[in-house]
């Protein structure tokens, strides 16, 4: 104990040396940078992901209900921190749609459009505006403590309890929100922001109401965006085997379609003229940090928890993405840790949560970016449109904005493609899925993250106890009726007969806890099958669990009593095995006397390898699995 102790408060210049390659990974990767092949890539790729983070800041600042320019900030600053403290070299930081929706949702909540804002101490002397920025920045501040919080205390674990299915059916619900959200902009109406439970259908209502008093020529505008975008996006995904290089669109979209939109705007003055509300002014420069509102703190606090957790887990699922993809590793604490720092220094300087969006990442990636230079340099582009160039996007029809944001809304929305695959496949899965897709759409973002994770944690795996409980119940039940003649034992199936009580026998509980037994049977019981006399067992999905000990290097009495847990597995006739065991575990299975009939020493195998190659020898797969697992893992995809 006193080694240990004195090992842990011992510093010296190796220590000294990891520590700060741990908390500053930039070190790491920049030693070991290549010039000549690397920067080429990284400056192509840097200008064109900064291009798309310009119109990407103006666009979802609107789903914030915040002045678009504050989504130029949001695109820098959260960037520069993340440069020196992230592990990921290549997903873009900045503003995330469904982040800035559920920032949208506490701005109109504190600040809403009809009637007076929250009584709350710096409100006093401010506009409207202004008290809406000190909200998205307290609430981004808060948000920022709490994941650098969780990262100290190396809590990254805590994304294992969001599935693939929970965000499926959440960023589903978030598209829709996001979609409605823009069709004031879209359809040229003004709707009040609303916020909390059934917000989106109260939201619906007004836009139906006032649907006579539409644009025409903010439609017109969003349609031929839309169809634009669509059209080339489509024509990218389904001839990109065949062309040697993929079209950019987002870049291409951003520089074309920006500038045309600009220039028609301004030289048909749309403002004046057809009454269309453009991006308006844009300040250059940067405004004086500010410091949080704690007041705010106390008001937000439920909300800035859900924004900490989606923020991180989002950007951390596309990290892990890219890092498999090209061979390295990343650290979900120093993540945390990263983010929770970008959101503090940029909450100071006015900008809101920051995480990752899954297109501008892909283009950071495909047009060369090996590492964060590239997202430093995208950087240094909004930096020039925010002090130099931000007045030629002053004409810039948020309808635009509006359409851009839709049309990439399409990977999300098509999510709805799962909900059959994952009735027939698992439908405790798919309760998750409609649970949390349900609870976001009625309840909103935050509420609905809270009743999908709870449902998962409700419905998660089974009970091999109370399966095994069961089946002796239903052994006892189908013995008695045979001994009666009520039941009539074939080669195919069991027969029941009409007329006899089907209740059980509650007596001897303790006996239903002990293996089946089909000593006096002719054959075994097919559990999966139909089983007569009404009688219901749940049935049990999986056939095999492999458990990999690659990484255990320890086990203490708790951790035993924990295996003990596997008899219970057995005896519902679920066929465990154990890989890559160290020898020191084996041994002190074999001397706090783990073995016996049940569990037995043959459970364990060399390798995974050696493992799954037995178990698919015993178990084919059947073609239309091999199909489903294909199509599940194409469909294991959310993306805004």
């Amino acid at each position: 104990m006193l080694d240990h102790v004195k090992q842990y408060f011992t510093c010296d210049a190796k220590r000294a040396k990891n520590t700060a390659l741990s908390l500053l990974p930039v070190i790491g990767w920049m030693k070991a940078y290549r010039f000549k092949e690397w920067l080429l890539g990284d400056i192509v790729s840097g200008v064109s992901t900064g291009l798309v983070a310009v119109l990407q800041g103006l666009a979802y600042c609107l789903l914030a209900s915040l002045p678009p320019w504050y989504g130029l900030f949001s695109a820098f600053f959260p960037v520069i921190i993340y440069f020196f403290l992230g592990t990921s070299r290549h997903i873009s930081v900045g503003p995330f749609p469904v982040l800035c929706l559920m920032i949208g949702s506490a701005v109109t909540r504190l600040v809403p459009d009809e009637g007076p804002a929250f009584n709350i101490t710096g409100f006093e002397g401010l506009t409207r505006d202004e008290q809406r920025v000190l909200v998205a920045s307290s609430v981004t501040f808060l948000a920022g403590i709490m994941q650098l919080a969780m990262g100290v205390l190396q809590v990254g674990f805590v994304v294992m309890y969001l599935s693939d299915t929970l965000v499926s059916g959440f960023t589903t619900a978030a598209a829709i929100h996001i979609l409605v959200s823009q069709l004031k902009f879209v359809l040229g109406l003004e709707v009040p922001g609303i916020s909390g439970p059934l917000s989106l259908i109260y939201t619906l209502e007004i836009i139906f109401n006032k649907i006579t008093s539409t644009n025409v020529c903010d439609v017109v505008i969003s349609i031929v965006i839309m169809v634009v975008v669509f059209i080339v996006k489509e024509i990218n995904d389904r001839f990109k085997s065949k062309l040697p290089v993929p079209i950019p669109i987002e870049v291409i979209m951003v520089s074309n379609t920006t500038v045309i939109a600009c220039g028609v705007s301004y030289a048909f003055d749309f403002k004046t003229r057809y009454g269309i509300d453009v991006v308006g002014y844009i300040p250059k420069g940067y405004e004086a940090p500010v410091a949080p509102n704690p007041q705010i703190f106390q008001e937000t606090a439920v909300e800035a928890f859900p924004i900490a957790i989606v923020g991180f887990a989002v950007a951390f699922s596309v990290a892990k993405v890219y890092s498999i993809k090209h061979d390295y590793t990343i650290d979900g604490n120093q993540e945390l840790i990263a983010f929770g720092v970008s959101n503090i220094f940029g909450a100071s300087f006015r900008s809101f949560a920051a995480s990752t969006a899954l297109s501008r990442s892909a283009v950071q990636e495909s047009t060369g970016g090996k590492t964060q230079v590239a997202g430093l340099l995208s950087a240094v582009i909004v930096m020039i449109v925010t002090l130099a160039i931000g007045f030629l996007l002053e004409p810039l029809p948020k309808s635009v904005l509006g359409a851009v944001i839709i049309i990439n809304l399409k990977g999300s929305l098509m999510q709805f493609r799962e909900i059959p695959y994952l009735w027939r496949r698992d439908k405790a899965d798919c309760v998750v899925w409609l649970s949390s897709c349900i609870g976001a759409f009625l309840l909103g973002l935050d509420l609905g993250l809270a009743v999908g994770l709870g449902v998962e944690l409700i419905s998660v795996g089974f009970n091999p106890l109370r399966v095994l409980r069961k089946r002796n119940k239903a052994l006892r039940m189908i013995r008695k009726l045979l001994k009666k003649g009520k039941l009539q034992w074939t080669s195919v199936s069991i027969k029941a007969e009409l007329g006899f009580d089907s209740n059980e026998d509650e007596s001897n509980m303790e006996e239903l806890d002990q293996p089946t037994d089909f000593k006096d049977f002719p054959a075994r019981i097919d559990w999966n099958a139909e089983l007569p006399a009404n009688i219901v067992v749940p049935r049990v999905e999986i056939h095999s669990l492999v458990l990999d000990f690659a990484a255990v290097s320890f086990l203490d009495i708790s951790g035993l009593k924990g295996l003990k847990l596997l008899k219970e597995l057995i005896r519902v006739e679920v066929e465990v095995y154990i890989v890559a065991c160290d020898p020191y575990i084996l041994e002190k299975l074999h001397d706090c006397s783990f073995f016996d009939d049940e569990v037995q020493s043959s459970m364990f195998y060399l390798t995974l390898h050696d493992a799954m190659l037995h178990i698919l020898e015993k178990h084919p797969e059947p073609t239309q699995k091999k199909s489903d697992y294909e199509k599940v893992k194409k469909s294991n995809k959310h993306n805004i």
